[in-house]
């Protein structure tokens, strides 16, 4: 296997729902998602159980269609749930999810723990990367969150 590093980054998200509303709404996984994202993709949802799904993303970027396969755990209990990269560039990826109370609303807590692979940048360029998936990532969640008060209005 070539040689990989880690980029470890997260960020919050409120939202104008209470937590178990903002969380099953979070789970409840669609085809038209990466439309919600700002993106233009397609996603295939396999359910294995009642809290194991597989994801598999394909996403149009400026170099192509990426595909990636994702293995999401839920934790209903906690509000949680994992996601991991069981194909694609950033293979063994995960990244961490959690809905909390906060007021009459709630916030999702996202940590990201993506691997790349190659080699390891610099302690700059790696602060760098992690600052661009921050902004990319909390970017569709605020998208998310502008649609997720929609949906609830309904």
């Amino acid at each position: 296997m070539p040689s990989s590093y880690s980029v470890n980054y997260g960020f919050s998200q409120t939202f104008d729902a209470p937590a178990r509303q903002a969380y099953e709404w979070c789970i409840d996984y669609q085809p038209d998602d990466w439309a919600r994202m700002g993106k233009n993709g397609r996603r295939k949802v396999r359910r294995l159980n009642e809290d194991t799904l597989i994801l598999t993303d394909t996403v149009v970027g400026k170099e192509g269609p990426v595909t990636k396969r994702r293995l999401v755990r839920l934790n209903p209990k906690r509000l949680a749930w994992t996601n991991t990269h069981l194909g694609g560039p950033n293979l063994h990826s995960q990244f961490w999810y959690q809905i909390v109370s906060e007021g009459e609303g709630s916030k999702l807590e996202f940590i990201g723990l993506q691997i790349n692979y190659g080699r390891r940048p610099s302690g700059e360029r790696l602060a760098k990367m992690a600052e661009q998936l921050t902004e990319e990532d909390s970017g569709m969640w605020r998208l998310l969150a502008k649609e997720m008060k929609k949906d609830l209005r309904r």
